[in-house]
């Protein structure tokens, strides 16, 4: 069971984000050496919240704006601009990810607005449950798309040998929905593979109050 886990994450990686190391500075042996993180890792900080109603439940969302404020910023000017309003979940790796913000119903893609900078260098781990940027092999390609880590996924980080995944935010509530959307049942729908046979749909993303965390 933990070979089939493992070769599911690696095909998920493989299928969801392309994962390649670019940028940075290439080493004796071929690899790219990317600077490593200075200073601590910060914690994060949740300075704005959001609801994401789906057709399976509402999730609730918190993003750091002060650690990652380009990602942050991102986020909120689409919520703003009532972009992710009926888009789709429609990308859904089992024991991976679930992914959404980029397409319409019937896998129409719906275009973003310009690519941001990739601050995984931040050092914030792709943890169970953390919020974070979509983007193609080029580091810095993410516009609307993100996803949810429904386990520990630390080979999405930024290291040495790749330019990572940037979190920027977390799941403050409904990781239950999350979970559920996580083993729906997939299929691929033209080039896309992945997609849930029952469309998925984010109904709205809207803003909230940020609950009191305990310390």
């Amino acid at each position: 069971m933990k070979k089939q886990i493992r070769g599911k994450l690696v095909l998920g990686i493989l299928l969801l984000l392309g994962l390649t190391a670019c940028g940075g500075e290439e080493g004796s042996n071929g690899v790219i050496v990317n600077p490593p993180v200075t200073g601590p890792v910060p914690e994060m900080s949740i300075d704005a919240c959001f609801v994401m109603t789906t057709s399976l439940g509402e999730v609730g969302l918190g993003i750091d704006s002060r650690h990652t404020p380009q990602s942050a910023a991102n986020f909120i000017g689409y919520v703003n601009d009532g972009f992710y309003d009926g888009t789709l979940i429609h990308r859904v790796i089992h024991n991976f990810i679930i992914q959404g913000g980029g397409f319409t119903s019937g896998m129409v893609p719906k275009p973003g607005k310009a690519p941001i900078k990739n601050e995984a260098s931040v050092g914030f781990s792709n943890l169970r449950g953390t919020l974070a940027m979509a983007r193609a092999r080029q580091s810095d390609s993410a516009t609307s798309q993100f996803f949810i880590n429904t386990l520990d996924n630390p080979q999405l980080d930024y290291s040495a040998s790749s330019e990572g995944y940037a979190v920027f935010g977390r799941v403050l509530s409904g990781m239950e929905v999350v979970d559920q959307i996580g083993i729906v049942a997939t299929n691929r729908v033209g080039e896309y593979a992945d997609v849930p046979l029952e469309e998925i749909v984010i109904e709205r993303i809207t803003p909230s109050e940020c609950p009191v965390l305990e310390e």
